[in-house]
């Protein structure tokens, strides 16, 4: 196997072989000659660096973005104010300032967070369970089935819509109230992806076929995104506008309800990614070897994809579709820190969570007083990203 051949070439470069006409001298010692695996390695930055300075690069840009948009406030005034909130005696408030940072900027900061976290976490299993880099949590369907799900309720549930005619009956969407898109998104998300995984496992075999759970996703986003544009086309003016900005991201929706339905979700999928990083490490082997190890790979799988899935649904429910921080942030970690899943879990979810927060505040400070999608954004930066990385792996071939 490919990823067995940095340890195969470090055991024979140990031992110097004959020196062939032609060859050149041969090195004094095998340290005179390191293997482009050794190479690579010095310039890997440790855990105990890494993951640091993500934290502290993400704590840092939190303060600077909780007071930034079209209501500045300081930094100085931003700690005096969070100082007041735990209950400390420091002087005075504004207490508009206050309010704009309790009830507006805290809660989006920690969406931003959440979002990004989940989105890269979902990123790193589906790449370490692929094999590959250029994975991302599109591959099982959970953000095409969200945005069909939601898609749906916005056309036939919404105001003015077909809903009291093909569907339900208008009141449908009021009695729910606000929870009915993320909901619907929600669902949507864990039905599409189930869907893959029963197609992937063949009708219940013991482990999943790699290639039929892509060829499922292939064809489940296909046919959500069908839907999508079926949804787009009966949609009136209002509708179609309320699902262009749907699908173009925001964390505007950020408040107390929703992070308690967010935060528990990508904290499970986290600490589910984080039991996995052992068997993720051992699939790299292939599913094979990996299984001669005594690792239960069909369980590690469903296990992998169901965590994504979990983390992707949630945050798309409330965000809408915010791509590539899925594809972007485990690569750039596993460039600085290797492949080993239990540096790359953590450091993807820490730097996805940095990408999002700043690309939330450029999106509030850019075109201020207005915002612009944050998914713009995204793109924006993924999509130079994702075509570098193409160069990179056709270079390579």
């Amino acid at each position: 196997m490919n990823r067995l051949a940095p340890q195969a070439a470090g055991r024979v470069g140990s031992v110097p072989g004959p020196v062939r006409p032609g060859d050149g001298p041969a090195p004094s010692h095998p340290a005179a000659a390191p293997a482009p695996a050794a190479r690579r390695a010095r310039g890997r930055l440790p855990a105990r660096w890494l993951l640091p300075a993500l934290a502290l690069a993400l704590l840092l840009l939190a303060l600077l973005a909780v007071g930034q948009g079209a209501y500045a406030i300081p930094p100085q005034t931003v700690l005096h104010l969070l100082g007041h909130s735990l209950g400390l005696d420091l002087g005075p408030v504004d207490i508009q300032q206050l309010a704009v940072l309790q009830a507006i900027r805290l809660p989006r900061l920690a969406l931003a967070v959440l979002t990004g976290a989940g989105l890269a976490t979902a990123g790193v299993l589906m790449q370490g369970l692929f094999r590959n880099p250029l994975a991302d949590p599109t591959l099982i369907g959970s953000s095409a089935g969200a945005a069909l799900a939601a898609s749906a309720v916005i056309v036939l549930l919404g105001p003015g819509g077909a809903g009291g005619v093909l569907l339900l009956q208008g009141q449908t969407s009021s009695a729910l109230g606000s929870a009915t898109l993320p909901l619907a998104a929600f669902a949507g998300s864990l039905l599409a992806t189930g869907l893959v995984v029963v197609i992937g496992r063949g009708g219940g075999s013991g482990s999943m076929s790699l290639a039929g759970v892509l060829l499922a996703g292939i064809a489940v986003n296909a046919l959500a995104m069908a839907g999508v544009g079926l949804m787009a086309y009966l949609a009136s003016d209002e509708q179609l506008r309320t699902l262009t900005f749907w699908n173009l991201g925001a964390l505007s929706a950020a408040s107390g309800p929703v992070l308690l339905a967010v935060a528990p979700a990508v904290g499970l999928a986290l600490f589910v990614a984080w039991t996995l990083a052992p068997a993720l490490n051992a699939l790299a082997l292939g599913e094979a070897r990996a299984g001669h190890l005594g690792l239960a790979v069909g369980r590690t799988q469903v296990g992998a994809v169901l965590a994504a899935a979990l983390a992707t649904g949630s945050v798309v429910a409330f965000t809408g579709m915010i791509g590539f921080i899925g594809l972007v942030a485990p690569h750039l970690v596993r460039l600085l820190a290797g492949p080993d899943h239990r540096v790359l879990i953590p450091g993807a979810a820490l730097l996805g969570a940095l990408l999002v927060l700043g690309a939330d505040l450029l999106a509030r400070t850019l075109v201020a007083p207005a915002e612009l999608p944050i998914g713009l954004l995204t793109a924006l930066i993924g999509g130079p990203f994702f075509i570098a990385l193409l160069r990179r792996a056709r270079g390579r071939s």
